[in-house]
């Protein structure tokens, strides 16, 4: 018997570390090869990370809620023979080993400074982008860490917003919420952590500003309605819903104002507007908000745009996801379908600079032409990050989109 001692692989996207959501393996238990392990929350998606070979568990390193790095131990095994060279270490039969100091997925080291005070790069350059001091700031993390959430918290309470420079010195935070009895206290975990973080940072760093406007979809729920109907004649069974319209109206009128489909590079102060159109779809699932990406979107039949909604939203509820299908977004589309409401102020989804938000839709009278009469209308809603996109370069993009979608037929002549 040998002991094999496998680390966090590299997850990809430059990740590296992320938070351990669920064991779904324990100490004693036997495991086959390409048997989930852990399940690892990263700043981009929630993955399994299979087992590498068959064995015993002996170890596991790190609990649920705390930071595992990449290419630092995860689990300890004890298998057959000699391991294979690979992503792990081999030892003969022998105990498995026992680290001399807290292994680095509990206890991620500071960076080299004057300050002793416990927590990762990323979280420093979290902070100091807020002008919060971590010296000022209680580490809920192992051995005093301070955390991201720590960070955010901080700066929910001092009201701490980052504009590129570091802001003027940190206000007190906010004092504890004290229980009492018949109160639940539920930690900020897993997804639900990673998109308070994100909101945060989006909320705080991009100056918002949201323009609403309405529309008549009547066309539109024509077109849609006869094109459903066509593939069923046709033996198909794809629905159309009218996302894959929305979509191609975006990459249409992106295309007029291409400062929209763009990333904000914040270490750089530059606009990347992107050659791409690579659209992201929050989906919501019981987990919290995902935003999967539609990958070159202006290359997909209107068809082809239903069946890959579809597969993208399926594979998110199922936490199937790849990481390469929730990376490299240019614009967000956020729509919640008949129970969207009236209308709302989507956050931009960092560090793009543009989010469409797609309401209910729903008849009522209105005056076309000097006459009272029903029309299925609806309310858009589009974020900007006021410090690239204007007032009215927002409001234009939006009545270039309006006319799309009121009139589909003019995106045939988009089509390539």
């Amino acid at each position: 018997m040998a002991t094999f001692e496998f680390k966090l692989p590299d997850i990809g996207e430059g990740v590296v570390e992320g938070e351990i959501v669920k064991w779904l393996v324990k100490e004693g238990d036997q495991v086959s090869e390409d048997q989930p392990l852990v399940e690892v929350m990263t700043d981009k998606a929630t993955v399994q990370i299979p087992s590498p070979r068959k064995g015993k568990v002996l170890r596991t390193y790190g609990k649920e809620g705390e930071i595992a790095k990449v290419h630092h131990p995860l689990v300890t095994l004890e298998t057959e023979g000699a391991a294979a060279a690979g992503n792990g270490s081999s030892h003969g039969h022998a105990p498995a080993p026992t680290p001399a100091a807290p292994p680095a997925p509990m206890a991620a080291k500071a960076e080299p400074s004057s300050s002793k005070v416990l927590a990762t790069p990323v979280t420093r350059r979290m902070a100091r982008e807020h002008g919060l001091s971590l010296e000022e700031i209680s580490g809920s993390g192992p051995q005093g860490r301070v955390t991201k959430a720590d960070v955010v918290a901080a700066i929910a309470g001092s009201g701490a917003v980052a504009t590129g420079t570091q802001t003027s010195a940190a206000r007190p935070k906010a004092p504890p919420v004290s229980s009492g009895q018949g109160d639940q206290r539920i930690p900020m975990r897993g997804l639900r952590k990673r998109i308070a973080e994100k909101m945060v940072r989006s909320k705080f760093t991009a100056p918002h500003f949201t323009f609403v406007e309405e529309m008549d979809a009547t066309e539109l729920v024509t077109l849609r309605k006869r094109l459903n109907a066509s593939l069923a004649e046709a033996g198909d069974t794809t629905k159309l819903s009218f996302l894959p319209f929305i979509c191609k109206s975006v990459i249409a009128a992106l295309r007029k104002f291409p400062h929209l489909n763009a990333n904000m590079d914040e270490a750089t102060q530059d606009l990347v507007v992107r050659g791409d159109y690579n659209l992201g779809i929050a989906a919501a699932t019981e987990d919290g908000l995902t935003v999967p990406v539609l990958r070159g979107a202006d290359k997909l039949s209107i068809r082809d745009l239903a069946s890959e909604i579809g597969r993208l939203a399926a594979a998110a509820r199922e936490k199937k996801l790849k990481m390469e299908e929730l990376s490299g977004g240019t614009f967000t589309i956020t729509s919640l379908g008949q129970k969207s409401g009236l209308f709302a102020t989507p956050i931009i989804n960092h560090p793009e600079v543009a989010i469409l938000g797609v309401h209910r839709m729903r008849k009522r009278p209105v005056v076309v032409d000097d006459q009272v009469v029903v029309r299925e209308m609806m309310y858009l809603s589009l974020s900007f990050d006021h410090r690239v996109i204007d007032g009215q370069v927002g409001a234009e993009f939006t009545y270039e989109l309006i006319r799309y979608l009121e009139r589909p037929e003019l995106l045939f002549m988009e089509l390539t």
